[in-house]
């Protein structure tokens, strides 16, 4: 008789805190698709070939935000000593992304979240600090597009992550609170962002970020693939049962 009883109150926490938590917000690069290594991929074998040298520890600070935290056009332009063709080097490292990423889909766990999240009819968003060209260039080979209710790229706000902006912009299109909405991210910059605005952050580290610190995040995966999203709700919990 106590089994039961403990059974049916564990229940009503499940669903005390799906009813707590009103929307999903999923990073893009890294986290959907693996395209950070496939683009750092790209620029490593670009500097190969002119002999020169990309510091993956400049590299990483780019991951998460902009290309204004370290610029690879700028940095090969010293290392080689004169200036390059930079349309020319745009051209040729977007096309060998694009062939590396060819057969590649989303990772693990991903598609799980997006079910579970519709079935407990929950929005999904995506909040990222690359162009809507290319978020919705790569959602659309994957026939992913449709399953996502709102995306926010940088061109749709002034700061990019680690500001708040992209977050907060995605929660106010989905009409749910930040306090009340589940962010997923790869990178200690994007975990910055998610978490000043207020949201509970899931850190899922790609090859190239699994170094960096994520201790920020409220709960850090290998992958999204070792849990269910109802195990994530029920650690989110209501937002003011939460330990600051």
């Amino acid at each position: 008789m106590t089994l039961h009883f403990e059974r049916i109150d564990f229940a009503v926490q499940i669903a005390t805190a799906e009813a707590a938590i009103r929307a999903l917000v999923f990073d893009f690069d890294g986290l959907i698709v693996d395209t950070e290594t496939a683009e750092h991929q790209a620029w490593q074998e670009l500097y190969y070939e002119r002999g020169a040298e990309l510091p993956l520890e400049r590299w990483i600070e780019c991951i998460g935000t902009s290309m204004d935290a370290w610029n690879p056009y700028d940095q090969l332009e010293q290392q080689l000593g004169e200036l390059i063709d930079r349309q020319q080097i745009r051209v040729r490292v977007a096309e060998r992304t694009a062939e590396i990423l060819a057969d590649r889909s989303t990772l693990p766990g991903v598609s799980e979240f997006m079910d579970r999240a519709r079935e407990l009819d929950m929005p999904i968003g995506v909040a990222s600090s690359s162009s809507r060209q290319w978020v919705e260039s790569h959602l659309a080979r994957l026939a992913l597009r449709e399953r996502f209710d709102v995306i926010r790229c940088s061109d749709d706000v002034d700061q990019v992550k680690p500001d708040p902006e992209l977050y907060l912009s995605v929660c106010q299109a989905l009409d749910a609170e930040p306090e009340a909405s589940i962010a997923v991210e790869d990178s200690p910059n994007g975990i910055r962002a998610a978490k000043a605005a207020g949201l509970y952050c899931v850190s899922v580290p790609n090859a190239l970020t699994r170094n960096l610190s994520m201790d920020s995040a409220d709960l850090v995966l290998v992958s999204l693939a070792t849990i269910t999203l109802d195990e994530v709700i029920e650690r989110a919990g209501p937002p003011s049962g939460r330990a600051s």
